[in-house]
């Protein structure tokens, strides 16, 4: 508990994940980076599936509610007495909105599992890398050339191919997790306009948030835990914190840009634990729709990261 203490700390110090080269440690740096973040991306799509499994018993309410209570739960653990501090902050209505997107996207994401497939989920939800690029754009006024805007449209056409609107094999629900890439995105946004909090104090904004708003929301869906399910919905929990910790570990040890295009790995995971868990395997449209969108936030990161190196 303490040295994921340490770690949120070490972040918040280290705010933006860049980190300057140190000579001979330096690929060392960046080996030990990429491991962790292979983990931590691992690790919360074990999350995700666990989630797909309760969302079959369970309304997704009271899943959503477990993951944020559970986060909650293990931070007052970790901090302790420490926790009032950590909440304050110069920008509470920024937190607050930051807060609320990122349960925006949780929320949508957990609530299509119910309908749709792990794999199909997740690549849609990937395409928040793209969205973030765009909305910096738009909002935050960052420049980005023809190029890049043509990274952006292809992955909006990768998720039109999983989503086939228009089409008889068309399920309303694969708009749940479009919905959460751009609610991510603004999420990632609002946290680039509150880098003078720590990463504690955004993380713990996000799950006092969390377990408040479902807490109100939950007791209308509630139905009793069975006894067999206890374990997955400690797993939640679990999944979602140490994966949390393992992606603060990996942005301290490497450059972000290092790391960003090993994000698409959670696809993989996804289509085994699809595959494993719930015999279910995306079909030719999802894995042509997939592949168009990391190719393009692939495509889309190596122009930022020439644009940053040109800088």
């Amino acid at each position: 508990m303490r040295a994921l203490a340490r770690a949120f700390a070490l972040m918040g110090r280290e705010r933006d994940g860049l980190r300057q080269p140190r000579s001979d440690q330096a690929r060392s740096d960046q080996a030990r980076g990429i491991a962790l973040l292979l983990a931590a991306v691992l690790g919360f799509t074990l999350m995700d599936a666990t989630a797909k499994h309760l969302t079959q018993t369970y309304h997704p309410a009271q899943v959503i509610w477990a993951r944020f209570v559970g986060n909650l739960l293990i931070f007052a653990l970790i901090f302790r007495q420490g926790m009032i501090p950590l909440m304050r902050t110069r920008q509470p209505k920024m937190q607050l909105a930051r807060a609320f997107m990122q349960l925006g996207s949780v929320g949508l994401f957990f609530t299509s599992l119910q309908y749709i497939g792990l794999a199909e989920a997740t690549a849609i939800m990937d395409l928040n890398p793209v969205l973030i690029t765009l909305g910096a754009a738009l909002f935050l006024g960052e420049k980005i050339g023809p190029r890049r805007v043509a990274g952006i449209l292809a992955a909006l056409v990768g998720a039109l191919l999983i989503i086939r609107p228009g089409l008889g094999v068309f399920q309303p629900a694969a708009l749940l997790p479009l919905a959460g890439a751009f609610t991510y995105a603004a999420g990632a946004l609002l946290t680039r306009m509150v880098r003078s909090d720590s990463v504690a104090t955004s993380v713990m904004w996000s799950a006092v948030v969390g377990t408040v708003a479902t807490s109100l929301v939950a007791p209308f869906f509630w139905q009793p835990i069975a006894a067999g399910d206890l374990w997955a919905f400690a797993l939640l929990g679990i999944f979602g914190t140490v994966s949390q910790y393992l992606l603060v570990r990996a942005f301290s040890a490497a450059e972000a840009g290092a790391l960003a295009p090993f994000g698409y790995t959670g696809l993989i995971w996804a289509g085994v634990w699809g595959w494993l868990f719930f015999d279910n395997l995306p079909d030719n449209w999802t894995i042509a729709g997939a592949t168009l969108i990391v190719v393009a936030g692939l495509y889309v990161w190596s122009r930022e990261a020439r644009v940053t190196k040109g800088a």
